[in-house]
């Protein structure tokens, strides 16, 4: 289906400790990469360390670590761990994630998050080639940092981005470009902006459940959580849904969640979530794929009959072959 095919880690029905059976499952399911998430659960550094010994040979990646929740040197340190762990298999997503993560809930200040991203990519390009850095940067300055153990191979680092300023630096300075919350018709939006050789990574949310309006019920919870946060809503702006989704954001500056969730259409839910049985899931996948999606991370949310352990499977791109 295609050369990438990712799973988000920990899943969301287990801790990190009861992942292990399933994680090690994914190679011979066909799975080539793990992806981890850094918000209010596991770290995004630690699954992949232990994804690293769980299951050998996939592509190890985190989408995404905030570059403001650590100083750059810590990152930096995280960063060469992983490489050291599974050489030329890490990859570094790193991105400015929001002011709900990065102030309210780590106390830093949420400023400039462009210019954050793009220094911290730029201290990290310098700092993992074993580099001693003493720079001023335009939102930090470092003072003689050199890794104690620089890795052999740098890992290469990811953006995550939603607009075309950011999609630009992905494209321009970083070794590829994350995405997420987006249809298969905006993955060509978004391709535009990054031009054809430059990876495209997004995380798809998957419900393998014929009950449309259950789905839809769940998801609505999540998109308001993600489609509120001013980053997302600037994307969905950018990418034709303003209007379409000014009832939900209303609601909720007017403090009404019910209202909020009710606001958004049974088609953007459709448009956002891929869920169905598993073949109609898997032929929603490849439509992102065909239409230049290089790496999608699938994360398999509950919902109905279907177990996650066999949504993971049923969802694998090796499924009709076995």
């Amino acid at each position: 289906m295609t050369q990438n095919w990712g799973m988000t880690i920990p899943f969301y029905d287990r801790s990190l400790a009861q992942s292990q059976e399933l994680i090690a499952e994914l190679p011979a399911l066909g799975y080539t990469d793990v992806w981890s998430s850094e918000v209010n659960g596991a770290d995004g550094f630690t699954p992949l360390a232990l994804a690293a010994q769980w299951a050998p040979g996939v592509r190890l990646g985190s989408a995404i670590v905030p570059v403001s929740t650590r100083g750059p040197a810590l990152l930096a340190m995280s960063a060469a761990t992983l490489a050291d762990l599974a050489p030329e298999r890490f990859v570094l997503g790193i991105g400015s994630s929001s002011p709900a993560i990065v102030e309210r809930w780590n106390a830093v200040e949420f400023v400039k998050p462009y210019a954050r991203t793009r220094d911290t990519l730029r201290f990290l390009r310098a700092a993992l080639a074993g580099e001693k850095v003493s720079q001023a940067y335009e939102t930090f300055e470092i003072k003689g940092f050199k890794l104690e153990r620089a890795p052999k191979v740098p890992p290469k680092i990811v953006l995550a981005a939603l607009r075309p300023r950011m999609l630009r630096l992905a494209a321009e300075e970083a070794d590829g470009a994350i995405t997420n919350w987006l249809s298969p018709d905006d993955v060509r939006t978004v391709r535009a902006e990054i031009g054809p050789d430059t990876e495209l990574i997004a995380r798809l949310f998957v419900c393998v459940n014929e009950d449309a309006d259950q789905v839809r019920e769940t998801a609505r919870w999540m998109l308001a959580s993600y489609l509120t946060v001013p980053a997302y809503a600037a994307f969905h702006d950018w990418l034709g849904r303003a209007e379409v989704l000014r009832p939900l954001h209303e609601a909720w500056a007017a403090g009404d969640r019910q209202a909020a969730l009710r606001a958004i259409p049974d088609e953007v839910v459709d448009a956002l979530v891929v869920h169905g049985d598993a073949a109609t899931c898997r032929a929603r996948i490849q439509k992102y794929v065909d239409n230049g999606l290089d790496t999608p991370i699938l994360a398999p949310i509950p919902g109905g009959e279907v177990s996650i352990t066999q949504a993971v499977r049923d969802l694998a791109p090796v499924k009709e072959d076995r």
